[in-house]
């Protein structure tokens, strides 16, 4: 498998105008962990995720520096750190140092580089454009599909199955595309992640059982309530 393969497509995504308050909010209404941040172009000029806005939140930025820092007086660190602390938009917290992978990264590339980088997601990168993202559940998920680093390729029939139900499915009130990941292995559909009730579960067991080539459908989902957004004015 690569990532074309395993990634979420259509990803939410932020600008870097956009105020910290309002992007918080919107990753809690998602719920999800953090965001590519796209310019006025389409092009992916950094991430934020839930650390930047914890750092923001806790002021841990501002920090008592150590004497002998004051004394080597470091010209480059104290603006960053007071727009860490102080900034009001996105481009003042998000990180820059973007890790991306073209469609065709294979599973144990992806996989080593989110160890090593100790980052949590990789956003895919076709012709210059955002096309996805792979999260460590996405990788995680597809290991346990398959046997390992050595996974096998899956057949064209696999990634048109996968292609045909996301068209299906992608803009249905009932699939939330923030807390369900997908998979498709031998023409076997698996999800897995949490819906809002039983009916939105079995509702995707049908969307797929109904495209050409499905073999099976295995539904790994568990049923959460929504909760209420909370507020982000304390940002």
């Amino acid at each position: 498998m690569i990532a074309k393969d395993i990634m979420t497509p259509n990803v939410l995504t932020v600008k870097p105008t956009m105020s910290i308050a309002e992007a918080a909010q919107l990753l809690i209404e998602r719920r999800i962990s953090g965001a590519p941040v796209l310019d006025d172009q389409g092009a992916l000029i950094g991430i934020l995720s839930e650390g930047d806005l914890v750092h923001r939140v806790k002021g841990d930025h501002e920090l008592p520096r150590a004497w002998w820092l004051d004394l080597l007086g470091n010209p480059n660190d104290e603006p960053k750190e007071y727009l860490k602390s102080h900034g009001t938009k996105v481009a003042d917290v998000m990180s820059v140092q973007v890790i991306s992978v073209p469609e065709t990264a294979e599973i144990a590339e992806m996989a080593e580089i989110l160890e090593t980088k100790k980052i949590k997601r990789l956003p895919v990168i076709e012709n210059g454009k955002l096309v996805g993202i792979v999260s460590r559940a996405n990788i995680i998920q597809a290991l346990v599909t398959g046997h390992g680093d050595n996974l096998p390729r899956p057949k064209a029939t696999d990634q048109e199955i996968r292609a045909k139900l996301l068209a299906e499915i992608e803009d249905r009130a009932w699939f939330q595309r923030a807390t369900i990941n997908m998979t498709v292995s031998d023409g076997v559909v698996r999800y897995w992640g949490s819906v809002e009730s039983e009916d939105a579960r079995e509702a995707l067991r049908a969307a797929a059982e109904k495209v050409s080539g499905v073999e099976g459908v295995e539904t790994h989902l568990t049923i959460s309530d929504r909760q209420p957004a909370i507020s982000a004015n304390y940002i």
